[in-house]
């Protein structure tokens, strides 16, 4: 797999390697130069992408939008989003990271701020739509960014400290939006009006941002030493190596759309965004019931689940990359989530349903960071811009159903029990899918280290 695009050298092994005790100085100067900043991007990505459930506080009522028109526009976003996912996986991989994520930054983010102009169902749907076939790539294309430059035994921990802007994204959206949803009637637009167009600009600015800022890979990047650079091919190369001597089949890029276990990781992920985008959603609609409050106390309620998955989610990315082990970190908080969402059907009390939520929140977000460091071991060489964009596309769609069949459940029953049994049923299947894949291949002592 070339590591920078179209700029950087085969694999081949490296003649010399740094001694071991700088491993962990090279692996922290990356983090602290990478990951910051791709979490930022990540925040604004995600807000942009379920700011709609805030809106609904008031966009559903302005523009006659039911419970199942709501989750289906709000769905929709995934059906672009899957369409153009692997091809954007591809371009990035022979164009390069820098070009291609600013890109679809500046084109997401003019496409979300026009969401500012809808005027009914027709327009809501389209401009959705629109949304999912600018974003597309964006996050595998990070995920695969982050095996540019981490060895495999550390990518649960980088994807985790990546990923928890998602959880971050909920932690500081909600009360911006829930504020900006105060703005109603200021120069003569709507709260909903507002928050689409300042939640959108962002990404466009970024995106220029994006242009002078992130290297293609490491053959780029001024801030390592040569030695550094030398080491970190050498570790990458390692590791590839490692991979094709104990795998146990190497896949063409056509062989992805068929092999069996590239699909156990689709429906796997499938059942996990389910429930991730369940409660992205309609998490702000379920607190307003309950609580009766005014929309920014939603929005500051709603950062709860988000903390506590932030957290979460760095702690068993850590835990699972100290004990090499995947499965078991996956299913475990499946089966959590499984609870929280049982347990918020059997309360009224909206302190304990808060609670319940979060268990729930806490279990979802936290298998991802482990989940993307199993699935991405069994992709090699030029398989994995295409394999982790598969993945993540085909898990996506979950996007589309979930919020869509909790509307059609809520319009169908009046609340929200129905859904959170079903969502829970979905990850206990997960759990058990997660505990019969094979254990990654350990690399830990990959040769030449």
């Amino acid at each position: 797999m070339a590591l920078a695009g179209r700029s950087t050298p085969p694999d081949r092994p490296v003649a010399h390697v740094a001694e071991p005790q700088d491993e962990g100085q090279v692996l922290a100067k990356i983090r602290r130069r990478l990951i910051p900043f791709m979490f930022l991007l990540y925040i604004v990505s995600y807000v942009d992408r379920v700011n709609v459930g805030f809106a609904a506080l008031q966009m559903n009522t302005d523009l006659g939008l039911s419970a199942s028109v709501f989750g289906l526009g709000s769905g929709i976003f995934f059906i672009g989003y899957f369409l153009f996912e692997v091809p954007s996986n591809l371009i990035m991989e022979r164009i390069g990271a820098r070009l291609w994520i600013a890109r679809i930054m500046v084109s997401w983010g003019l496409v979300s701020a026009a969401m500012m102009f809808m005027k009914g169902p027709a327009s809501f749907y389209a401009l959705r739509f629109l949304l999912g076939l600018a974003e597309a790539g964006f996050f595998p294309g990070m995920i695969l960014y982050l095996t540019y430059w981490f060895p495999r035994r550390d990518h649960a921990r980088a994807i985790a400290l990546f990923m928890t802007a998602n959880a971050t994204a909920g932690v500081v959206g909600g009360p911006i939006s829930g504020a900006l949803l105060t703005m109603h009637g200021l120069g003569g637009l709507a709260g909903w009006q507002w928050l689409f167009l300042l939640e959108g600009l962002p990404a466009v600015a970024l995106g220029l941002v994006t242009l002078a800022y992130l290297p293609d890979g490491p053959q780029e990047a001024a801030w390592l030493s040569d030695q550094e650079r030398q080491w970190l091919k050498a570790r990458l190369a390692a590791d590839r190596t490692a991979h094709s001597h104990t795998a146990s089949h190497k896949l063409a890029v056509r062989q992805v759309f068929s092999d069996r276990r590239v699909w156990g990781f689709c429906v796997l992920y499938f059942l996990i965004v389910l429930g991730l985008y369940s409660i992205s959603f309609w998490l702000p609609q379920i607190l307003k019931g309950l609580s009766g409050g005014s929309d920014f106390l939603v929005g500051i309620l709603s950062a709860l689940p988000y903390i506590v998955a932030a957290v979460g989610m760095v702690w068993i990315g850590r835990h699972s990359d100290r004990h090499q082990e995947r499965r078991w970190h996956v299913a475990g908080p499946a089966l959590l989530a499984a609870f929280g969402f049982v347990l918020s059907t059997q309360t009224q009390v909206p302190a304990l349903a808060l609670v319940s939520i979060s268990l729930a929140a806490l279990g979802i977000w936290g298998s991802l960071g482990p989940f993307w460091a199993m699935s991405t071991s069994v992709l090699t060489g030029s398989t994995a811009a295409a394999g982790i964009a598969w993945i993540n596309s085909v898990g996506n769609l979950a996007g589309f159903v979930g919020p869509y069949v909790v509307g059609l459940l809520k319009d169908a029953t009046g609340g929200f029990g129905t859904a959170m049994v079903a969502l829970a049923l979905f990850l206990v299947l997960a759990a058990i899918i997660a505990l019969r894949q094979p254990e990654p291949v350990q690399l830990s002592q990959a040769p030449g280290i």
